[in-house]
């Protein structure tokens, strides 16, 4: 179900309090990579593992992939710690000079399904058949699942399943090195982009789910500050290399523009 009307969420205190970390004026702008400069992807899982408890639904949650090694995979993911760790954000998700476009995509799939499948995971606790029958987006939007291969009708789903359902999907994909290469030299396929957009705009169905949904429970825990540089970081790198239609961003659209417009 998708409509162009915005969902209530933008109507709500929470959303105006997201919006604001992301639109600091030009005299005072701070991301929060800037304010904790040191703040890696790794330190921001580190927090996320202690603060919000992770593990209580090892079903959904996985252990941590590693970068397919490509040609230059393990270099690549030194690039991506360093220009992280610099605190810029912009500079992080742009393609080095020099480098396989394809390669740097790879590395950074890998990055991100980690990324989110650890944010997801620390909510799992809240994040319940009971409580989140159906995978929305807000009252305007509904995910329905298929893979084309087990399940080739979309399906109603719960939101834990919906996600146990893409990350098994997406750990496919991944071991796949027809689509994923890991000998040193092998070429991309053709539609490897293709595959790529497929991933990313699916993942974003649970930043999506997790904004409209739970991010009431994030405040109350203090963990706001993590998923907002997470999903900037996400939307970034989305953004550099149009990975995502824009009508598939509608359910966080506002929020976005907020973060892309000071770039």
């Amino acid at each position: 179900i998708n409509t162009l009307t915005f969902p209530v969420f933008f109507q709500t205190p929470f959303f105006f309090f997201v919006k604001h970390l992301f639109s600091f004026p030009p005299e005072e702008k701070k991301s929060y990579s800037t304010l904790y400069p040191s703040l890696s992807l790794s330190l921001a899982r580190f927090f996320a593992m202690s603060l919000f408890g992770l593990g209580r639904n090892q079903k959904t949650f996985r252990p941590k992939k590693s970068a397919p090694s490509g040609s230059k995979g393990a270099q690549l993911r030194k690039h991506i710690d360093a220009t992280l760790g610099s605190g810029n954000l912009r500079e992080a998700v742009r393609l080095p000079p020099g480098e396989d476009a394809n390669e740097w995509l790879a590395v950074n799939t890998v990055d991100f399904f980690n990324q989110v499948n650890l944010l997801y995971g620390t909510l799992t606790e809240f994040c319940t058949p009971d409580n989140c029958p159906t995978m929305t987006a807000g009252p305007k939007y509904e995910y329905r699942w298929a893979d084309g291969v087990q399940i080739k009708k979309p399906i109603e789903v719960s939101a834990p399943k919906y996600v146990e359902y893409l990350m098994d999907w997406i750990e496919t994909q991944l071991d796949d090195e027809t689509l994923f290469p890991q000998r040193l030299g092998a070429p991309f396929p053709q539609n490897f982009k293709d595959v790529v957009k497929t991933i990313f705009k699916r993942l974003f169905r649970v930043y999506a789910h997790i904004y409209h949904s739970h991010f009431q429970k994030i405040v109350s825990l203090k963990e706001e500050a993590h998923l907002n540089t997470c999903f900037k970081h996400f939307i970034l790198f989305t953004h550099e290399f149009g990975l995502i239609d824009k009508k598939e961003l509608a359910p966080l659209q506002e929020l976005i523009e907020s973060i892309i417009s000071p770039y």
